[in-house]
């Protein structure tokens, strides 16, 4: 029997990489509903910054475009995955509402976001470093500790969210860039886009493959 997966978003013409990305590994995508009955895990993806309500700030000057009704509706939708125990894979603004969900706050601005973010050519190609940490789900997942990664984000981890551990960072400035909670069967975050990779890159492809064998 294949597995379901509901995948959370918002963008109709964006979402595709990542049904690829499942489909690929034997996963169905499930594209519509905001509970997790029927399915055997979730995938949130990429998007819009957190309303900073959710963690208690103000607006920073430069903060993005806020999606409050998404805010409201994934929130919910994870609070549920992780009391179901469900595999939850999160993917940029997936992991950075994964650190919002468990308590955590976010950095609502990177001073240095252009090296972040990659604005031209191909999405899967690479725009900088990321170091795991040994031991952590992730480095065993992918097979290295050093890998160079894709990267559309200017937000990113402060403090860190209850039960989860950093598991990779930005080799040059130390920006979190992976995050999991150890006592979860399967509950990865990663900052970078990695449906975009893992139609070319063995190692992106093995993390969707990890979250098949979880579910």
């Amino acid at each position: 029997m294949i597995p379901k997966v509901l995948v959370s978003f918002r963008d109709v013409e964006k979402v595709e990489p990542y049904l690829a990305a499942l489909r690929d590994v034997a996963i169905e995508p499930v594209t519509s509903g905001t509970d997790v009955e029927g399915v055997q895990g979730v995938l949130f993806t990429g998007g819009s910054d957190i309303d900073p309500e959710f963690y208690g700030q103000t607006p920073d000057l430069k903060i993005g475009h806020v999606d409050r009704e998404r805010d409201v509706v994934e929130l919910a939708l994870l609070k549920m995955a992780d009391a179901a125990g469900l595999p939850v894979l999160c993917i940029c603004r997936g992991l950075q509402l994964l650190n919002v969900h468990r308590g955590g706050t976010l950095v609502q601005h990177l001073p240095e976001s252009e090296r972040h973010r990659r604005t031209e050519g191909p999405k899967s190609a690479p725009v900088h470093g990321v170091r795991m940490v040994a031991g952590s789900k992730l480095a065993e997942i992918l097979g290295t500790l050093e890998a160079q990664v894709n990267s559309r984000h200017h937000q990113a981890v402060d403090a860190l969210g209850r039960g989860l551990i950093v598991t990779a960072r930005d080799i040059q400035d130390g920006v979190i860039e992976g995050v999991e909670d150890p006592g979860k069967k399967f509950m990865v975050g990663v900052q970078w886009h990695t449906e975009d990779q893992a139609p070319v890159d063995e190692a992106q492809r093995r993390l969707f493959a990890a979250f098949a064998e979880s579910l």
